[in-house]
């Protein structure tokens, strides 16, 4: 039986996950700061910027199974605005949660997995981060982010048999567009440029893939036997994954423009 740890499991992909999870026999700890309940799933109380605490709680989970099999780190949200008129705060907010969040949770299981010499770690990115989105930013930036440090994590922990991967999904359709933090400041100046974008990619989430199947591949990433560095979530999304690492970045950029901008 895995022993499986999902941060912000409690809703969209990541209570997809939890359930494909679940079915395949897994022992799951779902960390989120909602209250949660799902049968089979042992819910603690944890906020992800809380790198104390987040030890703790990581300590306490070993004490009781003895080890950590599978870590996915899927807590975070998002803010959409004009970079000009985005409060520093909440920029910042953006990349504690989304980015060092990841950062704080992994960092605590890391010890454990070296000594038992196994381990598999599922961060999950978002296509953003290849195809970063003019009004939403930081939160393409704090994707970008997670791919890097996965890549990096990668090779360093190798060695001891963890290995590391990066899950970006695309379009899905959860709560996360009603959960994410929108200001429109500055939208006069922006000719109603920043309205229009978050209309759209709004739209296309709400016409995304289904919450249950995005969970389903990242449960099945982090049960197979060897995985590559980073994966796309459905064939469209491969497509554009790979057009932004082979196209110039000024095409690419243009026609990011021609989507969102």
């Amino acid at each position: 039986m895995k022993i499986v740890v999902i941060t912000g499991g409690s809703s969209g992909i990541g209570l997809g996950a939890v359930k494909a999870l679940v079915s395949s026999g897994c022992r799951v700890y779902e960390l989120s700061r909602r209250d949660f309940e799902y049968k089979g799933v042992k819910h603690i109380k944890l906020d992800v910027t809380d790198e104390p605490e987040v030890k703790r709680v990581i300590k306490s989970i070993v004490l009781a199974e003895g080890r950590i099999d599978i870590l996915i780190n899927c807590a975070g949200y998002g803010i959409s605005g004009a970079v000009e008129f985005t409060e520093l705060e909440q920029a910042k907010r953006q990349l504690d949660v989304n980015f060092f969040g990841v950062v704080n949770v992994t960092k605590a299981v890391l010890p454990y997995m070296r000594k038992c010499k196994r381990g598999r770690i599922v961060n999950i990115s978002s296509v953003a981060a290849y195809a970063p989105i003019p009004f939403q930013t930081y939160y393409s930036v704090s994707k970008a982010a997670i791919n890097a440090y996965s890549e990096a994590l990668f090779n360093e922990v190798k060695p001891y048999g963890i290995s590391v991967t990066s899950v970006m999904p695309g379009d899905i359709k959860t709560g996360f567009s009603a959960a994410r933090v929108k200001s429109f400041e500055g939208d006069k100046e922006y000719n109603g440029r920043i309205t229009r974008s978050v209309r759209k990619m709004e739209k296309d989430e709400a016409e995304g893939m289904d919450a249950d199947e995005a969970g389903d591949y990242i449960a099945k990433i982090a049960l197979k036997k060897r995985v590559k560095p980073i994966y796309s979530i459905g064939f469209s999304y491969k497509a554009v994954s790979v057009l932004c690492m082979i196209l110039p970045p000024r095409v690419k950029t243009w026609l990011i423009w021609k989507l969102y901008g």
